[in-house]
């Protein structure tokens, strides 16, 4: 059977040729690991046709496996040209059912899309069907000779993979690390095939940790003699002056631990991250400390939110609130691997995502010091609202478990004599997308008269796909964009998102109503950016007129605001994972900011912005990881000193990240807190607009 090990052999690498090239162009790949995945495949499932003498059964596991093989490429097709992400295995497992029912749209516009690549991976099964029938392919063939070579492919394959995983762990490259730690799903598909991706997820738990030694320590930053003068803001200006007025509370945020407790139970994983947090810098506290004390907080991640979607004349409450309050001119939001659900992941647990489902991992942890915990500790209640399903993501337990009283528009896979009390009524539910609006409309009645609140939203108007058939909210408000001169694609994107103009501007009526809205903050952050758009970059360097990176399509906008405060600027670069300790900051939270990967935005803690493929932005220095390209932020020399060390922090973080969620590090440390009594903050001063470096 030496011509149907070649041939499956074959057509796995012809499988790869045509996703990569479909995917990600000719760049090259890096053949070795490929090639033995792609060798031990062939060899296993080689052994399904020789399992039995019949010839029947034989080609009947022959086109099996063909059809199994097409399948698992073309699906990884399809998902990439939606999602922009490889698929993992446990997403499949986890959301499979769902999306079948809640994204069929989105899934055969994908396929769609994708239709080409698809035919052409399809070029086997119907060359294998003409090699079947002219006899150049044989089944019939089960010597023991045969047997013994079958055995030597397998052996050679997985001889193949530890060696070259075992030259990597000893190396100093990167790879092993990367590989091990499956921080960069993209990468390795990019780099080494769909099959690796797909034996990394199954050899997850199998793979030795390579130890590195831990950064210790804050963020680096270029010594003070390497650093341009400060360029005259008002905060540059006054750095000599004596402060006027009550002198600031500049203290670390942070709690009272025990670290001998801590490290006391005998965990070698909990020892570990009790280093890092011990000897990492916290961010300090500043003159935005307590300054929402005992305020509502309204917080919405919004489906794929950008600042394409916003402008004065079409979105004034929206524009305004960008444009007041907390104004963080340099924002990023970075696409993580779970998309939507690393997203929230992100905007709520302040964290790395370590690429494994990360939120629905959250369930079996527990969480002290979650944004409702601290609400709930001052007789606030937390509501959590989604206009599409209950189960999806799992957020019916996920989010009830942080402390939210969590319903949504439908049920999805839950029974509706269990779970018929979590779902809210709206007009419309089952639109695809639903209306955010609408979803305003239907809940915040729960909530508006309560002493006090809590209320997140994960919204869905504005998901793809972006156009006039395939988007109910694009098509509702196809009329108000239709004097634009962007392309269909971008006007669809706008129009849909337009739903989210109509339910802040409902809220802000609503609350001012109530007389709630003075002393309520409002915050919106997107989960990732519009990557459902057919050619995304080239959309947004045609709206902005300008050349744009991969890192620059992943800039958004952030509202943080107040109908009350005066704008604060904020100059330093930030990105999503800093909203949670700024919130916490804001209201007054004791917490610790030494377990949070994010930094509050209004502190003096330097830049820092880090992308799921470990690529980075401080102060000094953008620096592109698949390129290893450094591109200097300032006039300042930056050493490669600088740029080994902000790796090593960036890795920590990484690692960091991924232990608090994978060990439940946050009830460990909760549990070594030496109690304290609360020290009243007192009324928050009167401030200027200020910048903040």
């Amino acid at each position: 059977m030496i011509r149907i090990l070649g041939y499956i052999f074959a057509t796995l690498l012809w499988l790869e040729a045509v996703y990569h090239i479909a995917i990600f162009g000719l760049n090259g790949v890096q053949p070795l690991l490929l090639l033995a995945f792609v060798v031990l495949v062939a060899g296993v499932e080689l052994i399904f046709v020789r399992i039995t003498k019949k010839r029947g059964i034989k080609l009947g596991f022959l086109w099996g496996i063909q059809v199994v093989n097409f399948f698992l490429f073309a699906v990884q097709l399809v998902y990439y040209n939606v999602f922009t992400r490889p698929l993992m295995l446990e997403v499949a497992l986890v959301t499979g059912g769902d999306a079948l029912t809640d994204f069929a749209g989105v899934a055969i516009d994908g396929i769609i899309n994708s239709l080409v690549p698809i035919l052409f991976m399809a070029v086997p099964l119907l060359l294998m069907a003409i090699l079947l029938k002219k006899k150049i392919l044989l089944v019939d063939q089960n010597s023991k000779k045969e047997w013994i070579g079958n055995v030597g492919v397998i052996a050679g394959g997985l001889l193949a993979i530890c060696l070259i995983l075992l030259g990597a762990y000893h190396s100093e490259d990167e790879f092993y690390g990367e590989f091990q730690e499956f921080y960069a799903p993209d990468e390795i598909t990019k780099e080494h095939g769909v099959l690796t991706l797909y034996a990394r997820q199954l050899m997850f738990d199998l793979l030795p940790e390579k130890e590195t030694e831990a950064w210790q320590g804050g963020i680096p930053v270029v010594e003070e003699s390497e650093s341009v003068e400060n360029s005259g803001t008002e905060m540059g200006e006054e750095e000599n002056t004596v402060p006027e007025g009550p002198v600031i509370d500049t203290s670390p945020n942070v709690l009272n631990i025990d670290f001998d407790a801590l490290k006391a139970n005998g965990d070698g994983n909990i020892d570990k991250l009790a280093d890092i947090m011990q000897n990492m810098s916290p961010s300090k506290k500043n003159e935005y400390t307590g300054m929402m004390k005992g305020y509502n907080l309204i917080y919405l991640t919004a489906e794929a939110f950008s600042p394409y979607a916003v402008s004065e004349e079409l979105t004034p409450t929206l524009y305004k609130m960008i444009n007041s309050g907390v104004v963080v001119k340099d924002y990023y939001i970075p696409l993580w691997y779970t998309s939507t659900s690393d997203g929230e992941y992100v905007n709520l647990m302040g964290q790395i995502p370590d690429g494994t489902h990360s939120f629905r991992r959250t369930q079996y942890n527990t969480y002290p010091y979650s944004l409702p915990a601290f609400f709930a500790a001052e007789g606030a209640k937390s509501f959590a609202y989604h206009n599409n399903s209950l189960s999806y993501y799992d957020r019916y337990i996920t989010h009830p478990n942080l402390g939210f009283d969590f319903k949504a528009a439908l049920r999805g896979s839950l029974s509706a004599e269990e779970w018929g009390h979590k779902i809210f009524e709206m007009n419309n539910p089952k639109a695809w997308p639903s209306s955010d609006y609408d979803m305003m409309v239907g809940t915040v009645p729960e909530w508006i008269h309560e002493d006090r609140f809590f209320a997140y939203y994960m919204t869905l108007s504005g998901h793809t796909n972006y156009n006039w058939t395939g988007n109910q909210m694009a098509r509702k408000n196809q009329e108000l964009v239709s004097h634009l001169p962007y392309s269909e694609q971008m006007k669809a994107y706008i129009a849909c998102n337009y739903e989210v103009e109509r339910a802040l501007t409902y809220l802000v009526e609503q609350l001012e109503a109530a007389g709630k809205l003075d002393n309520t903050l409002i915050v919106l952050s997107a989960d990732h950016h519009p990557y459902g758009m057919k050619d995304v970059k080239s959309e947004m360097e045609a709206f902005n007129g300008t050349t744009m990176s991969d890192l620059d399509v992943q800039r958004n906008c952030l509202v943080m605001w107040n109908s009350q405060m005066e704008p604060v600027v904020v100059e330093k670069t930030c990105s999503a994972m800093d909203i949670l300790p700024t919130i916490m900051n804001l209201f007054g939270f004791e917490y610790d900011s030494r377990l949070l990967a994010g930094r509050d935005m209004l502190s003096d803690s330097p830049s820092l912005v880090v992308f799921s493929n470990r690529s980075f932005i401080t102060d000094s220095v953008i620096y592109d990881a698949p390129t290893n390209t450094v591109t200097p932020r300032t006039d300042a020399e930056v050493s490669g000193e600088y740029i080994e060390a902000m790796k090593a922090y960036v890795k920590t973080m990484f690692q960091y990240s991924s232990g608090i969620l994978r060990y439940g590090f946050d009830a460990a440390v909760g549990a070594a807190q030496i109690e304290e009594p609360d020290i009243p903050l007192g009324k928050p001063s009167t401030h200027k607009p200020v910048y903040v470096r």
